[in-house]
């Protein structure tokens, strides 16, 4: 539930070129513990998963072999990938500047913590760690349209930084690469990675009646704040990645523009008269957290 963008949805920090954050994953490095808080976090997530993640991420979690037996290594699990996609997995020691985040992803490079959590972490950990990059976004990338999608955004990336829109992009990620929700003939499925790694978010962003549960709408979500240190209050819906795909491919210079223009700013809980609402929530789980 961090800013898993790159920390810094602002933009602000240090710009250097993507290599220089990019480390060795260390594969050999790993302990047995190491490996056995791999198996506890994916058996719990994969029975929580049940009817709660979209087809594409389970049936990918097995065409790349991604099990719970270890973690994967990189470079075996990328071989794999590219030869679906082109995409590849490297590592990194932690959180990275935005600009080397969007360049590494223009190039079809996805940057993964080599570090897993402790066990006294494993119903939250602020910074991602190899479970939430591996577990939560890697089988996605092996989806033809959504691999094109985080290529595209991360080219977007580098655009945004021409004209400071980066806080504005970096919500498009947050709403659906991080916590995003697909409708399906099965019903809502979950498709953001933050919610796939979270135990307690997979059940509350499909179950729980608090959260807002609202059509995705480009400008509406680049407009919209979001929680970096709870459950989100709110989950943009999309009908498949080629609608995600198709609504984002453009050069977003005139959408920029009518950004800073308006200078609107919503709350993560709010509704507007224009949202196309698929659940109103109630806001009990916030009240409850306020009281507590």
């Amino acid at each position: 539930m961090s800013d898993y963008v790159s920390g810094n949805p602002t933009g602000h920090g240090v710009i250097g070129e993507y290599e220089s954050y990019i480390i060795d994953q260390n594969w050999a490095g790993y302990t047995a513990e190491d490996h056995g808080t791999w198996n506890i976090l994916y058996n719990r997530q994969q029975e929580i998963l049940k009817g709660r993640a979209c087809d594409e991420f389970l049936s990918n979690m097995d065409r790349l072999k991604i099990s719970d037996k270890e973690i994967p290594d990189f470079k075996k699990l990328s071989e794999t990938l590219k030869a679906l996609t082109g995409w590849e997995v490297v590592a990194v020691p932690g959180l990275i500047p935005d600009l080397a985040f969007f360049q590494l992803l223009a190039e079809r490079k996805f940057p993964a913590g080599n570090f897993i959590r402790r066990r006294d972490q494993l119903d939250y950990i602020q910074e991602p760690d190899v479970f939430h990059d591996l577990f939560g976004h890697v089988p996605l990338l092996a989806d033809p349209v959504f691999a094109d999608y985080l290529e595209a955004y991360g080219k977007g990336g580098l655009r945004a930084h021409e004209f400071g829109a980066i806080k504005n992009l970096a919500r498009l990620y947050w709403y659906t690469v991080e916590f995003g929700l697909m409708r399906t003939p099965k019903g809502l499925r979950i498709y953001g990675a933050g919610i796939l790694s979270s135990p307690g978010e997979s059940v509350f962003c499909l179950d729980d009646a608090s959260p807002n549960r609202i059509d995705f709408n480009l400008k509406r979500v680049m407009q919209t704040s979001y929680r970096v240190d709870d459950y989100q209050p709110t989950y943009f819906i999309i009908d498949s990645f080629q609608q995600l795909f198709d609504e984002t491919y453009q050069d977003f210079e005139k959408l920029y523009g009518e950004l800073a223009a308006e200078k609107l700013e919503h709350a993560a809980d709010a509704v507007l008269p224009t949202d196309s609402v698929q659940h109103r929530g109630t806001g009990e789980y916030a009240k409850r957290r306020k009281v507590s």
